[in-house]
């Protein structure tokens, strides 16, 4: 009899653990619900509240992290350093972080990655949000994004010190540096060393996003910028210089005419339009 009671009270006691469990998914599955509504009623401080309670009472709940890190983003202002900023993007990063330390689908790893590099792009936090975009190509090496976002940060880490140097120098925009100048030729020649590789990987990453994307006319724009930041620092090679302007120029009517086709296409199938060829 007492084998029997004491089998009876662990049973009881297994099924009311299981009970609490459930019930706990299910309290979550109502606090994910609920910041959902919020969320899309740009509440998000509100949201914020139920996808953290959604959390603690399930774990397991990888979709109320990426709404959690979602919201986070959502209150994240892009270029203001106020601690209150840099905590939503930190803590953004962290759901984030932990979405893929746990297992997540194809489709949360991906947007998890992106949502990191995102906001340490934001942050010009450069290498780290490399990192991500290609750990996001890595998962879906079909999605241009990345590789157009990582042609972005190698501009911006080559553009930057460039023209920080020209600053020093007092040269106007028009003015390239110039290899008969002493002066100008080692700022040239150390600018060259430096940029030289980060100009050749944006270069080659826009590139791809096009293969991907022929029509993506921002990837284009930034060829074409890539192609002058090359051009800029090939201070003893004219020819060179001149063949990198030469296709910066051509990346230059490619970014018009696929913007023109664009805009065309969008306003033939607006409500409304009348088919002129007719």
């Amino acid at each position: 009899m007492n084998k029997n009671v004491r089998l009876l009270t662990l049973a009881a006691v297994a099924l009311a653990l299981l009970s609490s469990v459930g019930c706990d998914k299910l309290r979550a599955r109502d606090q994910l619900n609920k910041g959902v509504e919020s969320y899309k009623n740009s509440h998000f401080e509100t949201a914020i509240d139920h996808f953290q309670k959604a959390v603690e009472l399930d774990p397991s709940l990888t979709n109320a992290r990426m709404y959690l890190a979602t919201a986070y983003v959502s209150l994240y202002i892009p270029g203001v350093d106020s601690p209150d900023n840099i905590s939503n993007a930190n803590q953004a990063i962290e759901q984030y972080q932990k979405v893929l330390n746990g297992k997540p689908s194809r489709e949360q790893k991906v947007n998890s990655a992106k949502g990191i590099a995102y906001l340490d792009l934001n942050m010009k936090k450069f290498d780290e949000a490399k990192k991500y975009y290609r750990m996001a190509s890595d998962v879906d090496p079909n999605d241009p994004e990345p590789y157009y976002s990582v042609g972005v940060i190698d501009w911006t880490a080559s553009y930057q010190p460039r023209m920080e140097e020209r600053a020093k120098l007092g040269l106007k925009p028009e003015e390239n540096l110039n290899p008969k100048n002493k002066d100008q030729k080692v700022i040239c020649d150390a600018l060259k060393v430096k940029n030289m590789p980060v100009i050749q990987e944006g270069i080659d990453s826009l590139t791809k996003a096009l293969q991907l994307r022929p029509d993506y006319d921002d990837a284009m724009a930034y060829l074409n910028l890539m192609h002058r930041e090359r051009a800029d620092v090939e201070c003893d090679d004219l020819a060179a210089r001149e063949e990198d302007l030469k296709t910066a120029a051509h990346w230059v009517d490619e970014t018009l005419r696929v913007k023109k086709e664009k805009a065309e296409k969008a306003a033939s199938a607006a409500p409304g339009t009348v088919d002129q060829s007719k």
